[in-house]
């Protein structure tokens, strides 16, 4: 198997996880068999372009450019690890 450097990565959500917008919450959530993840806007932005088809430095560039804001590549990383560490993101 090959390893990327964590920028070149392509993380998608891991096919036991769903992300929908739960209108009872008014808030994305994380669903799984065992129940539910309710998240923030900046968690939910992330996971919503964790498709597999962005790399990691893609995927901030887009969300810098859609929220107008620059450097938020640490903060990224750091969600994106934690996610991946909790079984959300492969």
């Amino acid at each position: 198997m090959t390893t990327h450097p964590p920028e070149l990565a392509r993380p998608v959500l891991h096919r036991t996880f769903r992300l929908q917008w739960e209108e009872a919450q008014q808030s994305w959530v994380l669903l799984y068999p065992e129940g539910m993840v309710t998240l923030n806007d900046s968690a939910a932005a992330i996971l919503q372009r964790c498709d597999g088809g962005h790399t990691l430095d893609m995927l901030i560039d887009d969300l810098q450019a859609a929220f107008g804001v620059q450097g938020i590549a640490p903060e990224v990383h750091a969600f994106v690890k934690h996610a991946t560490e909790r079984g959300w993101l492969v």
